[in-house]
């Protein structure tokens, strides 16, 4: 079963940073792209970025490019998200992502919350 576990939101002024990490478990980690995806209350969910299988290269929505990084540790299992000079609008759940085999799968999310 696969299962993906987000950890490391949380409340941070805006300009801050925070790391969210998330726990992969269930299939083999580094055979599948991997994404993050937010959605903020009252909105759908928008694709924030992307880690490729294939040769590792990374993808990143326009409003988040320049201030998040993904990365991820296969001896871990982990994906991460750097994510620095926070804005407002950064506000949201995250949510972390893969496609097995044409079966979509999200974590529970982690809350991260922009405020001064």
């Amino acid at each position: 079963e696969v299962q993906l576990v987000e950890s490391g939101g949380g409340l941070v002024q805006p300009g801050g940073s925070l790391r969210l990490s998330c726990a992969a478990s269930g299939f083999t980690f580094g055979a599948y792209d991997m994404s993050w995806v937010r959605q903020a209350p009252g909105k759908g969910p928008e694709w924030v970025s992307a880690i490729r299988e294939s040769d590792e290269s990374t993808h990143y929505a326009d409003f988040v490019m320049g201030r998040f990084t993904i990365s991820r540790d296969i001896y871990k299992d982990t994906l991460y998200l750097q994510m620095d000079n926070l804005k407002h609008e950064d506000t949201a759940v995250y949510y972390c992502a893969t496609d097995t085999g044409g079966h979509a799968n999200w974590g529970q999310g982690t809350q991260v919350n922009v405020s001064s």
